[in-house]
């Protein structure tokens, strides 16, 4: 299990945030994590997310349900791709990265993309 102390943020008081990956199958697992808010002893953060990766063609996806106090329940989708940059073979690899929220009437809440 990881785990961390974190400051910050919009509560301005320590949490405490942990994760666990729990393997399932072959390239699958279940990833956990939240977060305790020292201040109000309360947790502020918790998600549940099957996570499938598949090597072959650089690219993982996930799908999960979170809660936190502000936005409530949602449920999400993550996903990533590498692309090779060199041919020479140095691994050195361009990410692309998407993911999306919707709330529990499965309204969007928000799409967002990274490179």
């Amino acid at each position: 299990m990881e785990t961390s102390l974190r400051y910050g943020g919009d509560s301005k008081a320590l949490r405490i945030h942990a994760k666990e990956k729990l393997p399932i199958a072959f390239n699958t697992l279940l990833q956990v994590h939240g977060e305790l808010d020292t201040r109000n002893g309360a947790p502020s953060y918790f998600c549940a997310m099957l996570r499938r990766f598949s090597h072959d063609i650089s690219a993982s996806l996930g799908i999960g349900v979170h809660y936190d106090r502000h936005e409530k329940l949602q449920f999400s989708i993550r996903c990533k791709k590498a692309f090779p940059v060199t041919s020479n073979g140095l691994d050195i690899k361009f990410n692309v990265k998407g993911r999306c929220h919707v709330d529990k009437e499965f309204k969007e809440v928000g799409i967002y993309f990274g490179f």
